[in-house]
C-alpha cells in the first residue's frame, strides 16, 4: 500500500501522518521539525512474517518510542532502519548509533527507543524478535549497534531490503517467506558479526550459503574466479566453503560453471541480443575461451550454442515467429 501526505488536507495531515507511520512502522510518536511536506510518502507492505515500509520525508524529524507504546504491542517484534540516503540516528538502552545511508541499527520494540533523522528516504523492516539466531542477552547488546552496510552481511541486509520494498505485491506466498527468512537470516549473521557472537549451526550455514551466493552472482563474469577466491572474499576456509555445498550434491566449481551456463543460455535465447557473437556471450559470464564454452555447453545442453540459438529461432520454437 502507498499513502501520501497529500491525502489529507492541511488541517490534518499531522495527526493523518502520525496515524499512517505508526502503522507500518511501529507506534510511535512522530517528532516533524515544521509541517509535513505533501510530496511525503509511506509505501508499505508484508514479506512472508515480516512488515517492510520506506518513509520518504522532505523535513528533518524524528520520533520516540515509549513505554506506553511498548505495552501495546500485540506481541515481541523488533525493526531495522536503514537510511537509503540522508543520515540518521538511533538510541536505546543508553546507547546510540549513528547510521550513513546503507547502514542499519537494530530496535527491540518492547523497550523505549528514539530515532533523529535528516531529509531522508529511511526503509524500516518489522518482524518477531524471536526469528533472530540469537540469545536474549546478545539482542540486548545488539540494539543501538551501527551495522555498516557496506560490506559483509550488512551490505546484502542493505542490498535485499531496498530491492524488496522497491517490488511489493510482486512475490507470492512462498516466495515471500523464503525472501522473509533471507532477510532475517542476514541480519542475524551481521549482528553476530559485530558482537563477535557464534550463529546456531543451521542458522549460520543458512546465512553463510546466501552471502556465497550472492558473491558468486555478483562475480560470474569473472573468469579467475575459483573456490579460493569465494573463500577469501567470504572469510571462510576452501574446506569449510566446500562442506557447505557437499549439502547440495555439488561442488564450489560445479555450481559457479552451472549458474554461468544458465546466464549464457538465457543470453542465447534472448532476441534481443541475437546479434551478438556467440563467443562474446560467453566471455560476458566468465567464458572467454570459445572452445572450452562450447565443449561445456553442449555436454550441459546437448548441443553446442550455436546450436541452440539457431534451433531457438526457427519457426514454432519457443522464441521464435509463427
Amino acid at each position: 500500500m502507498e499513502f501520501r501526505a497529500s491525502d489529507q488536507p492541511v488541517t490534518s495531515r499531522r495527526a493523518y501522518w502520525q496515524h499512517v507511520a505508526s502503522q507500518a512502522l511501529g507506534a510511535l510518536d512522530l517528532r516533524a521539525y515544521g509541517d509535513i511536506d505533501p510530496a511525503d510518502r509511506i509505501v508499505a507492505g508484508v514479506v512472508g512474517a515480516m512488515r517492510i515500509g520506506e518513509l520518504t520525508s522532505r523535513h528533518h524529524g524524528g520520533a520516540v518510542r515509549t513505554s506506553a507504546h511498548a505495552r501495546r504491542t500485540p506481541s515481541e517484534l523488533c525493526k531495522i532502519d536503514l537510511p537509503v540516503d540522508g543520515g540518521g540516528l538511533v538510541e536505546q538502552d543508553g546507547r546510540r548509533a549513528v547510521l550513513r545511508p546503507g547502514d542499519f541499527a537494530l530496535v527491540d520494540l518492547s523497550r523505549e527507543a528514539r530515532w533523529a533523522m535528516a531529509p531522508r528516504r529511511v526503509i524500516a523492516v518489522v518482524f518477531p524478535v524471536g526469528l533472530l539466531p540469537l540469545r536474549p542477552d546478545q539482542i540486548r547488546r545488539a540494539c543501538a549497534v551501527a551495522i555498516p552496510g557496506d560490506r559483509g552481511s550488512g551490505a546484502l541486509v542493505s542490498s535485499l531490503a531496498a530491492r524488496l520494498v522497491g517490488h511489493l505485491g510482486e512475490y507470492g506466498p512462498a516466495e515471500a517467506a523464503r525472501l522473509g527468512g533471507a532477510v532475517v537470516d542476514l541480519v542475524g549473521s551481521a549482528l553476530s558479526g559485530r558482537l563477535d557472537a557464534t550463529l546456531p549451526d543451521e542458522a549460520g550455514q543458512r546465512a553463510l550459503a546466501l552471502e556465497v551466493d550472492a558473491y558468486i552472482e555478483v562475480h560470474l563474469s569473472d573468469p579467475d574466479l575459483s573456490p579460493v577466491v569465494v573463500a577469501a572474499a567470504n572469510h571462510v576456509s576452501v574446506r569449510t566453503l566446500h562442506r557447505l555445498f557437499e549439502s547440495r550434491d555439488t561442488t564450489v566449481t560445479a555450481w559457479i560453471r552451472r549458474r554461468r551456463l544458465e546466464r549464457c543460455r538465457g543470453d542465447l535465447a534472448d532476441p534481443l541480443l541475437r546479434g551478438r557473437p556467440v563467443s562474446a556471450i560467453g566471455a560476458r559470464w566468465g567464458l572467454p575461451n570459445p572452445s572450452r564454452f562450447s565443449r561445456m555447453f553442449r555436454t550441459e545442453y546437448g548441443m553446442p550454442p550455436a546450436a541452440y540459438r539457431d534451433q531457438l529461432s526457427q519457426p514454432g520454437s519457443p522464441t521464435g515467429s509463427e
